[in-house]
């Protein structure tokens, strides 16, 4: 069977990682302190054009990658909902009591997670690894035997998953995943985690000794070969986040949709 992964680029894609995370992740921090429900809903409708138009995606794949959260979304949402606090009661039953503080705080803690949904696959779909990591070295100065660390345990990925199956293969022609029982559940935990982690271990130390021998850890000034730095996407995107995230607001104050 074949996937088909392939995607456009937007102009997400060419804005600065780093600037583009910092953003993302100012804009996650402030949702903890902001408790109006109108604003957060105009946030979340911000949040929402950028990933469903801008992303590069095929609009079945996002529907797809959105159905987890709207099931978060209506977990969260419905906890606070159906089990509130509040003086305005708009229908009881047993256990169950929907007030209007209550339905309007579920809404607004499943907002909440739609944002955070939203923000983070928007970063993860248009932010390739590699130019992210070149990004916090050249901007943020990260220290490249970090930055490299990284991008090549992102490397190893892969190999450990081509590991993996080639022990489950090596254990099915053995019979072993046919057992049954508490002694053969030990028995597959040891048979796949001692290898995985001796191999594990002796690559990261090769590839340790490479990276000291070709001098990652000096702090000397490198050369990069990508050169990461800022674009009219960049401006772009702040400016969309600060004339919609204005407009959101004064919308909420003056047009409320809750009061």
């Amino acid at each position: 069977m074949h996937f088909d992964f392939t995607s456009k680029e937007t102009w997400l894609h060419s804005i600065n990682p780093t600037l583009k995370l910092l953003v993302l992740v100012g804009l996650c921090a402030s949702l903890f302190f902001i408790d109006d429900l109108n604003l957060t809903m105009n946030i979340t409708l911000t949040v929402l054009v950028l990933y469903w138009g801008f992303t590069g995606q095929p609009i079945g794949r996002v529907l797809l990658l959105s159905f987890p959260f709207f099931l978060v979304f209506i977990s969260t949402s419905t906890s606070m909902i159906l089990f509130g606090k509040g003086d305005m009661t708009w229908f009881e039953w047993g256990l169950i009591r929907i007030t209007e503080e209550g339905f309007q705080k579920g809404l607004l803690v499943g907002l909440r997670a739609v944002i955070f949904a939203s923000l983070g696959l928007m970063f993860a779909l248009t932010t390739r690894p590699v130019y992210l990591f070149y990004s916090l070295m050249q901007q943020v100065k990260l220290k490249p035997k970090y930055a490299y660390s990284f991008m090549a345990g992102l490397r190893l990925i892969p190999i450990m998953m081509e590991e993996f199956q080639t022990i489950q293969y090596a254990m099915k022609v053995r019979g072993v995943e046919g057992q049954r029982g508490i002694r053969s559940i030990y028995f597959k935990l040891k048979a796949y985690s001692i290898p995985l982690l001796s191999q594990s271990i002796r690559r990261a130390h090769r590839i340790a000794v490479a990276m000291e021998a070709k001098r990652f850890s000096d702090y000397a000034t490198r050369t990069y070969f990508y050169q990461i730095g800022f674009s009219k996407h960049d401006i772009t995107f702040l400016l969309y986040f600060g004339i919609m995230l204005t407009l959101g607001y004064y919308v909420s104050v003056f047009f409320p949709y809750f009061h």
